[in-house]
């Protein structure tokens, strides 16, 4: 019991910066219409009320190609298809709209059921769905009329924000309509796509009814950014992987900063992939994963997280949480997903062209993956934009990894006058030195 305890305490205290991270942001989620007959669809929901009771706006777009193609086939009506797509007659229209509003009907009551027996059975989830998207023909293609297959025009963005702001989920069937009172059959994945890009969302997610993305080795891919996806779909084989990977494109293209593909099978892959450091899936992210820019304030909190228990140690000499706010300036993160890994500082001595290099720590997780050279090459660029010709720092424990990183042994006669009037002797720390070209 106890050691359940500590893993929940352990894994609650790493999702805590994610939850307030997460509060507030806009999510675009895409269902495939079988995840709504799956076994796991009452999960999903009760982790789509999860995320809903803590104050993320979600946005669920579904599809409904399986439900009309049962309907077709009931029917003996052949399905039409040219480069992928559906070609949707007027007679096929009548199922595509039966499939949207019954499908519509039972999302909304599995959202809006009672969640009896969970953490979430006094929520209040309320959903909400409407005209919001308008749509134009796709028309004629290579001689072939698509007729009443449409693609995305635009969305009543003020209209869905709205409802998002009344703190309920819009939900979206992939239906579009137009001026001249049409109504159109659209592909789901594109609609998220160009949804997520016009209503400037923070994530647009995939729960994929194929598998996770896998590299030549058979690994699973964590993350890739737009580049690198583009390479990596010119390689895909997988036909349902490339049209959601395709669409991730486009909608980093059109200005979504993260797209995360996951399995949906997966039990649990949402919470996974928004509140663990690693996810469950594939991330696509318009520029690198981890950014390293200038602290401010606000990431006073996380630097806290990383040096707190360095200090406990001995590694590094303590800093309170006021004498941080007061150095701020001299402080350089890495965040991912807006969640500080690793930070560094400069003090300059500008008399003496020589800058201190101090506080360089990385959460444990991320220690074999180079983040710490990334860091350290930050605050060199640093030094050298302000003139400074070296670099020094003060160590106890990471002698090796700093000489390992062009650092030579020094003595405290090297130091600038003013830091060796407050060398610590009882630290007994080792100075090491960097010559910056």
């Amino acid at each position: 019991m106890a050691d359940d305890s500590e893993k929940f305490i352990h894994w609650f205290r790493s999702a805590s910066p994610y939850i307030r991270v997460h509060g507030g942001k806009t999510f675009v989620i895409q269902i495939d219409d079988d995840a709504v007959h799956s076994d796991g669809f009452t999960d999903l929901v009760h982790d789509l009320a999860l995320l809903n009771s803590l104050g993320i706006r979600l946005v669920l777009v579904y599809s409904t190609r399986h439900s009309i193609e049962v309907r077709l086939q009931d029917h003996r009506i052949e399905s039409r298809y040219h480069h992928g797509m559906r070609v949707t007659d007027a007679e096929a229209m009548q199922y595509v709209t039966d499939a949207a509003g019954k499908l519509r009907i039972e999302i909304e009551a599995r959202l809006s059921m009672g969640l009896g027996n969970t953490p979430m059975s006094d929520a209040d989830v309320r959903v909400v769905s409407g005209n919001f998207i308008a749509a134009r023909p796709l028309g004629v293609i290579d001689g072939v009329d698509y007729q009443y297959t449409g693609e995305f025009r635009s969305a009543d963005v003020d209209a869905i924000k709205a409802k998002l702001d009344g703190h309920e989920i819009v939900l979206i069937p992939p239906l579009g309509y137009s001026v001249t009172g049409e109504t159109f059959n659209l592909s789901a994945g594109a609609l998220a796509s160009k949804l997520a890009v016009a209503l400037a969302a923070d994530k647009l997610i995939y729960l994929m009814e194929c598998g996770t993305l896998k590299d030549g080795d058979g690994q699973p891919v964590s993350q890739m950014t737009q580049m690198e996806a583009e390479v990596f779909l010119k390689n895909l084989e997988d036909d349902a992987a490339k049209y959601y990977l395709g669409h991730a494109i486009d909608a980093c293209a059109g200005g979504v900063g993260r797209v995360h593909l996951l399995e949906r099978s997966v039990d649990g892959a949402v919470l996974q992939e928004l509140f663990t450091r690693d996810g469950a899936g594939t991330m696509i992210s318009r520029a690198s994963y981890d950014v390293v820019r200038k602290a401010t304030v606000d990431d006073i909190a996380g630097i806290l997280d990383i040096i707190a228990p360095l200090e406990r140690e001995g590694v590094l000499v303590p800093r309170s949480r006021e004498k941080l706010e007061l150095e701020i300036e001299h402080f350089t993160v890495m965040s991912r997903d807006d969640v500080i890994i690793g930070c560094a500082a400069l003090y300059p001595f500008p008399s003496e062209t020589s800058g201190e290099l101090a506080c360089l720590a990385v959460q444990p997780e991320y220690h074999d993956n180079g983040r710490g050279e990334q860091l350290l090459e930050a605050i060199e660029n640093e030094a050298a934009g302000v003139g400074l010709k070296q670099l020094f720092v003060l160590t106890t424990q990471a002698r090796h990894w700093f000489r390992e990183n062009g650092f030579e042994e020094s003595s405290i006669n090297d130091l600038p006058v003013e830091k060796k009037q407050l060398y610590n002797y009882q630290r007994k720390s080792r100075v090491l030195v960097k010559k910056i070209h």
